[in-house]
């Protein structure tokens, strides 16, 4: 667990999150004014309610008592979250710490009858668990009635690891949470269903209304609504303008305060100043969702600093879901549904990518192109400014979504990297993700630091519009290749020849065909089959056939060229069949010289493309995105002689006299903590005394000065082989030196290969583990952690082979097994403390006795707050507001409610 001396969680004031029903609810820590609130809580709670979380029918000393508790100011013993909705106060959790040098903490937490069933319970505990890692609470414990049958589900859903046993009448409660994959998959689980329950109204609403459609033609509003209404919206469409009146046939109203009913969606396109009225208007009629088309929010003047904080505050308070501001609106292509509230003036056809981008242009270009290409679109959502809805969310959303068959981003920003890095990797499992990375997404280091997030994620990374979407075409409704084995047919002639370079540049293998296999193609062809211009349709279907019955390729590529003299439809009707005959082979085709706009062929739809590198290129991506799904995801091994404890002190003690270079003694004291051991090193004060350290190590050795902080090497003097040279060096050395000081001495060690090993930090996507050749970073390789076994071995197979075994194919020249243990360290250590900002070992010896590290440097500083990967939220979050205490609530069903503390009443 990481040594932080502030919690996790990025905004202390709270978290907005959703509730199982879609709801937004706020969690953050209890505060002494709280007080009004939560005795209105209890006050308005069922007798059974009150039961099951005191066991008896607490009087007022022990409401009294309780509230003391829940507002006294938090501690590293004493934890409480409330959740809030809206100005209601709906439900609380704390935990108090067994011993105050254990680890356990007995937990209690306690919703309003009426908010049972939404998950509450769930959050708060999720929350509260998050706070208690932070402060080195590891493990969750006790007690409920047996009949509290609705906390015991929400308890068994919270966490695999949580275990419960009947004792004495009570059920006993115990919760480890130092299992976070176990934690994160119930967490995304849970997720999924809150996202999907929020996001419904937003991508399949029922009813849309759009605020500011107006008469004038070119307007958003009119055009918005113009657009839904041509598409065929299968929902029911209202008009919002000043006047009233109709707007392209459809009836209007003044205000959205005047509709018969409270829809699921509005689309808001008014002057940015009248936004946030707007937005409060239709939160109070009931409006779940909103997309603002409005412009005008963005720079970091007061003026666009308030109108954000106004807009996102209004949606949060009445629980809606908000795209933009600066979106070009959103669009759905289920036949269901038919829901076009988009500016953009193409609609693509129906197929299964969904597409998420932060700029409206790079939008509107990618579905005229999807459009052209016959790409087919399941949904689209303009982000805009992306004040709520982010990548992450839809992420979660379109996991489930059986119309999206692959995702499509384009992002500028990351909200919170390290929950979009687990969440798109898992996503990644299911559906391919695609992505056109911006050129100015988001960090001091973002090109490294995004690629190792895509690489780990298996995200398929493209440079451009078409590219993205020829690789999805290949990728959505294909079987994924089996392989790098590559045939072609086809009539093509030189073209043939282009496609061949370009396969085999991309990596792939044209395998030679089998005798067999060759006397049943004409003239006894081999791979390329190349047929000739005059070759009849028949012809090339025949010979496709025979090639994709043999078995011996994974991936079919036709190339076909039309001329006057032959009929391109009618050799893509007959290669169709061939494609239908065999669905478990990736076929794709190039067809040029036709007039035919032809996209696809066979009933699934392999895609046809325009040239050989664009087909090539297509294959590439999904051949490699196959190879990653494939793969298993390793786990994160046990690693014997880890001391986190020992480090985590050291660390401290470091920091209590002030950021930066840690001195070379204590960097080695760090590692040694994590099994990670240094060439040992010995000081001489004289030129004397150096020879004899030297003699005593053996030549050759290293002299370097022992004066200089570890970030300024200074004069190193290397493959001195005697004493003579010693005393030089000493010389040399100590003369260079900013004040009087000895040398360190070192053996000097050789081994095949030298590399250089380390860790970053970044506090927004966490920390990277980065493996190179000495000499630099030039071309090397990164992880980000957690990092797994197979991460640590995909890292040194990503360095050039023949840097690490003296020739192309040759295996290496040094145990694997050895440099992954290292990796592995490193990342443990790194996941452990953050406070490690940079790290860097160099020079790194592999040879077959192991790896020696000869140095070591080390950058501590202290960590601030930083996003939790783990913890579900809406981001940014919204202060929660400071209610008087509520009026009693209704009674409702039992509280769901773990007890937790047996003397409630003392």
């Amino acid at each position: 667990m990481a040594m932080t001396s502030t919690p996790i969680i990025s905004d202390s004031e709270g978290a907005d999150a959703l509730a199982s029903d879609g709801g937004i609810v706020t969690i953050r820590p209890a505060r002494p004014d709280d007080r009004g609130a939560l005795a209105a809580l209890y006050a308005g709670a069922s007798r059974d309610n009150l039961l099951l979380r005191f066991f008896i029918v607490p009087g007022r000393q022990t409401i009294s008592a309780e509230l003391d508790s829940l507002c006294r100011p938090a501690t590293r013993d004493r934890l409480t979250v409330v959740a809030w909705q809206a100005a209601e106060l709906i439900g609380v959790a704390s935990c108090v710490r067994l011993d105050h040098a254990g680890r356990a903490a007995e937990i209690a937490a306690f919703v309003a009858d009426e908010h049972h069933g939404r998950g509450i319970g769930t959050l708060l505990l999720e929350h509260l668990a998050a706070r208690a890692r932070s402060v080195g609470i590891t493990e969750f414990v006790g007690e409920m009635l047996p009949g509290n049958s609705g906390m015991l589900r929400v308890i068994s859903d919270f966490h695999e690891h949580a275990h419960t046993r009947l004792t004495a009448g009570y059920v006993d409660l115990d919760i480890d949470l130092t299992d976070h994959a176990a934690f994160e998959r119930a967490a995304d689980a849970r997720d999924r269903v809150a996202e999907q329950a929020s996001l419904r109204p937003l991508l399949a609403p029922r009813s849309v209304a759009v605020i500011g459609a107006g008469q004038r033609h070119g307007g958003a509003g009119h055009e918005t609504l113009r657009a839904l209404r041509d598409y065929g919206f299968t929902g029911r469409l209202y008009a919002i303008n000043p006047p009233g009146r109709p707007v392209c046939g459809l009836p209007a109203h003044r205000s959205v305060g005047d509709l018969p009913e409270a829809v699921d969606l509005a689309v808001v396109a008014v002057r940015a100043d009248l936004v946030p009225a707007a937005l409060k208007e239709a939160g109070q009629r009931g409006v779940r969702a909103a997309v603002v088309l409005s412009k005008g929010f963005g720079g970091s003047g007061p003026v666009a600093r308030q109108r954000r904080a106004d807009v996102l505050r209004t949606a949060r308070e009445h629980g809606m879901r908000l795209v933009g501001p600066a979106s070009i609106g959103v669009l759905g292509t289920d036949p269901q549904v038919r829901l076009n509230a988009c500016l953009s003036p193409v609609r693509p056809p129906a197929g299964g990518l969904a597409v998420a981008t932060q700029s409206g242009t790079v939008g509107i270009a990618l579905l005229a192109n999807a459009a052209r290409s016959g790409c087919g679109i399941s949904s689209f959502v303009s982000l805009g400014d992306k004040l709520d809805v982010s990548g992450n969310d839809l992420i979660a959303y379109w996991y489930d979504d059986p119309a999206t068959q692959a995702v499509a981003f384009y992002l500028e920003s990351f909200g919170n990297p390290r929950r979009f890095a687990r969440t798109v990797r898992a996503l990644g499992r299911r559906k391919p993700v695609l992505t056109l990375q911006s050129p100015r997404s988001a960090g001091p280091d973002a090109p490294g630091l995004v690629d190792a997030l895509f690489t780990q994620a298996g995200v398929v990374r493209t440079t451009g519009i078409d590219e993205m979407l020829d690789a999805a075409r290949a990728l959505i409704g294909q079987p994924p290749p089996a392989g790098m084995r590559l045939g072609i047919v086809g009539n093509a002639g030189g073209l043939t020849d282009l496609a061949v370079a370009g396969a085999e540049a991309a990596g792939f293998t044209l395998v030679p065909l089998s005798r067999d296999t060759r006397r049943q193609l004409p003239r006894g062809r081999d791979n390329p089959v190349d047929l000739g211009i005059d070759a009849t349709p028949a012809t090339i279907a025949s010979a496709a056939e025979t090639v994709a019955n043999s078995g011996e390729v994974d991936i079919l590529l036709l190339m076909i060229v039309g001329t006057r003299a032959n009929c391109s439809v009618g050799t893509m009707a007959a290669l169709a069949e061939v494609v239908d005959n065999h669905p478990d082979v990736t076929v794709a085709a190039v067809l040029t010289g036709s007039n035919d706009d032809i996209q696809r062929f066979g009933t699934r739809g392999a895609p046809v493309y325009p040239q050989p590198d664009r087909a090539i290129r297509a294959l590439a991506h999904a051949e490699r995105y196959a190879r990653w799904q494939r793969q298993p995801l390793g786990r994160r091994p046990d690693l014997p002689g880890i001391e986190p404890a020992r480090a985590r002190a050291l660390i401290g003690q470091a920091l209590a006299t002030g950021a930066g270079w840690m001195p070379r003694i204590r960097a080695a004291a760090v590692l040694r903590a994590y099994g990670i051991f240094l060439v040992p090193v010995f000081a001489a004060w004289t030129g004397v005394d150096a020879v004899d350290v030297a003699e005593r190590l053996g030549f050759p050795v290293v002299v370097r000065s022992a004066a200089l902080p570890p970030d300024r090497p200074g004069v190193v003097r290397r493959d001195l082989t005697s004493a003579a040279a010693v005393r030089s060096a000493f010389d040399v050395v100590t003369a260079s030196s900013p004040r009087p000081a000895g040398v360190l001495i070192q053996r000097q060690l050789a081994a095949p290969v030298e590399l250089a090993a380390g860790i970053q930090h970044d506090p927004l996507f966490g920390s990277l583990v980065r493996l190179g050749l000495r000499g630099g970073w030039a071309g090397d390789t990164a992880r980000l952690v957690p990092l797994t076994d197979l991460d640590a071995g995909r890292m040194w197979r990503d360095l050039p082979a023949a840097s690490l075994s003296g020739g192309r194919r040759q295996a290496p020249l040094f145990d694997p097994a050895d440099l992954e243990d290292l990796l592995l360290r490193l990342g443990r250590l790194a996941e452990d403390l953050p406070e490690i900002a940079e790290l860097r070992l160099e020079p790194v010896f592999a040879g077959p006795g192991g790896m020696l590290v000869a140095d070591a440097r080390i950058r501590i500083a202290p960590v601030g707050a930083e996003p939790d990967a783990t913890l579900r939220r809406l981001s940014p979050a919204v202060p929660a507001p400071v209610a008087p205490a509520a009026p009693p609530g209704k009674p409702g069903r039992p509280e769901r409610s773990v007890r937790g503390i047996r003397r409630a009443a003392s």
